[in-house]
């Protein structure tokens, strides 16, 4: 704990909320967090509002003959041509005009208004009214409307206008525009200005005076180390209040608030817990990098060696500038089955058609490679964002089965820079891997590679966990969307974590059988890398899912090639292991949807 966080400024009641914060990101750091009270205005008023009906035989009749008519008819000439007594006539007309369906004068003339409505098949019933209440909200510049009025409550907290100006100034809201009423009225999620259906507020009028409604506001004062920048946040409960947030940092830069004032936080604590977090900042990944230096001190003690740029101490390298790339390369064209890479941003300087095409080579043999980049907290904050042409040439990269062997998204939050290649060789270090290539211009930068097997299995987990992560988040959004783009992305991190099992399992369990056929593009990648055995059980789990499968399916005949491909990679490693798999219930599904011809024997179908 660093000597300031001792008497942090912190509501007792917010310290939860505080945790909360803290916890989305190792990065974030909450200053200060004090409880506010500040007032909203509160007004009730009275709506009128206008919406249609449908048209009745005669109205419908009426409206028809004023349009279409040359000339346009009176009332008694209509009664005459209906054969009906002038007084239905007339007291239909005379309903119409007090909706202003008609215009008041002879003979019968539709208004444009009329005209809009019967083009609809309806015309406006007469106003009618509602009550609601104006809710002005001086922090957020806006006004609401709500049908249940707020109650007044006791608040005994520090009002926020003692240490803020706060503009209160409300304009009458019988003076303001109807426009403005309307729209303010929709933003409030009320159905009762709906244009496209009829519906329409017509007036607004004030009928009680204005009431003053005290809130709770709650202020954090944020660090965040990533960006190294002071956030201010407003928060009423759990959400952030966007506008009054950005309104109270313009204050701050300009000088107009002070923080000694409203939560007791000097100019000089903060810096110095700045200062101290910074320090902090990537505890992880820098205990993982100082266990790595010290690994590679001891030996190069042990061994007598003065360790200079290059020097080769037992599972640790180091290396420097113009070397980096090199190795980097070298490290990749070795892998087998999977490569992780970590680099805060990515650009076509190392992104280039020579890189690109040993990450096809890799895509080939059966590698997965899965990219994570970005350092905010937030997407939106970046500075360097991927160019899209750069990220659609990664994702142009595919297996020989098709799918995306390369898959690039944004993490974010994190200045780590790592490459973790089949589990066994680890690259960490200074060096900004896939936008700066290193062998130009050295800039005095130095990586480890690390071969030390307990040291790159931690570095896995930390990093693989965030993919993995990833690759649920996308599986819960395909769920909801039913969005099968996303859930093949979903599936093809797994393959490259080789989690197969979980994807087969996520299909099983939402009964999305229409992703079995990538699920078995994805382990035919495995097995062509051999990181999926012959005779692991998630194949006997598979094939138990036949029953569920129709030969009307649309996505059978995918299926089918699927299988034929999976048996036959099996078969090329195994026969034996491929003709256990076909055994008689099996082999039955087979022949039952087509995988399989009748004239084929399990001993002539693996060959």
């Amino acid at each position: 704990m660093f000597l300031a966080s001792l008497a942090k400024p912190i509501d007792d009641n917010l310290k939860n909320l505080v945790d909360e914060i803290e916890a989305q990101s190792s990065s974030l750091s909450v200053l200060a967090a004090r409880q506010f009270r500040y007032s909203l205005r509160q007004t009730p008023v009275e709506l009128n509002i206008k919406e249609p009906r449908q048209f009745n035989v005669l109205e419908e009749f009426i409206i028809r003959a004023a349009i279409e008519f040359k000339p346009p008819p009176t009332e008694d000439e209509l009664a005459s041509v209906l054969g009906l007594d002038s007084v239905f006539i007339k007291t239909t007309t005379a309903t119409l005009r007090t909706l202003q369906t008609l215009s008041a004068t002879s003979p019968l003339t539709v208004t444009p208004e009329g005209r809009s409505f019967y083009e609809k098949g309806s015309v406006p019933q007469p106003p009618y009214p509602i009550q609601l209440n104006a809710i002005t909200d001086p922090l957020s510049d806006k006004i609401t409307f709500q049908s249940e009025p707020l109650n007044e409550t006791v608040i005994n907290l520090p009002d926020l206008e003692d240490f803020i100006t706060i503009d209160n100034t409300i304009a009458d809201i019988a003076s303001l525009p109807l426009e403005e009423i309307q729209k303010s009225i929709q933003a409030s999620g009320l159905a009762l200005h709906l244009p496209e259906e009829g519906k329409i507020v017509t007036s607004c009028k004030v009928i009680a005076s204005t009431q003053i409604i005290w809130r709770k506001i709650s202020f954090f004062i944020i660090f965040d180390a990533l960006e190294d920048k002071l956030n201010i946040q407003i928060r009423n409960g759990k959400q952030i209040l966007e506008s009054a947030s950005n309104w109270l940092e313009v204050l701050h830069a300009e000088g107009k608030i002070s923080l000694q004032a409203l939560c007791k936080l000097s100019t000089e604590t903060i810096n110095f817990e700045r200062e101290a977090i910074l320090k902090e900042k990537n505890t992880e990944i820098e205990a993982r990098l100082e266990n790595i230096r010290q690994k590679a001190l001891e030996n190069a003690t042990k061994a007598g060696k003065k360790l200079d740029n290059s020097t080769v101490v037992g599972e640790a390298i180091q290396l420097r500038d113009g070397q980096i790339s090199q190795v980097f390369s070298e490290v990749l064209n070795s892998a087998k089955n999977q490569v992780l890479i970590y680099s805060p941003w990515v650009n076509q300087a190392v992104v280039n058609e020579k890189f690109l095409t040993l990450l096809q080579k890799l895509a080939n043999r059966g590698v997965w490679i899965l990219i994570g980049h970005g350092i905010a907290r937030r997407e939106e904050d970046e500075d360097k964002l991927i160019p899209p042409e750069v990220e659609k040439k990664l994702r142009a990269i595919k297996t020989p089965d098709g799918l995306p062997s390369v898959q690039v998204f944004w993490l974010g939050d994190s200045h780590v820079k790592e490459v973790i290649v089949d589990k066994q060789i680890h690259l960490c270090g200074s060096h900004n891997w896939l936008s700066y290539r290193g062998d130009y211009l050295p800039r005095g930068e130095s990586v480890y590679k690390v071969t030390i097997l307990h040291q790159v299995q931690e570095a896995y987990e930390f990093l693989a966990n965030r993919f993995q992560n990833h690759a649920q988040n996308l599986w819960e959004n395909a769920l909801e969307n039913r969005d099968y783009k996303l859930a093949v992305e979903s599936l093809c991190v797994w393959g490259a974590l080789g989690m197969e099992d979980i994807a087969l399992k996520e299909i099983q369990q939402n009964n999305w059988l229409e992703l079995l056929p990538v699920w078995l593009n994805v382990v035919l990648q495995g097995l062509r890398s051999k990181n999926i055995q012959a005779d692991s059980v998630i194949f006997k789990t598979a094939v138990l899912l036949l029953n569920q499968v129709s030969i009307e399916d649309a996505f059978i005949e995918s299926l089918q090639q699927g299988w034929r491909k999976v048996i036959g990679a099996i078969a090329t490693n195994n026969p034996k292991t491929a003709l256990n798999l076909l055994r008689d219930q099996v082999w039955a599904q087979f022949l039952r949807l087509n995988i399989a011809q009748e004239s084929d024997s399990p001993a002539n179908f693996i060959l």
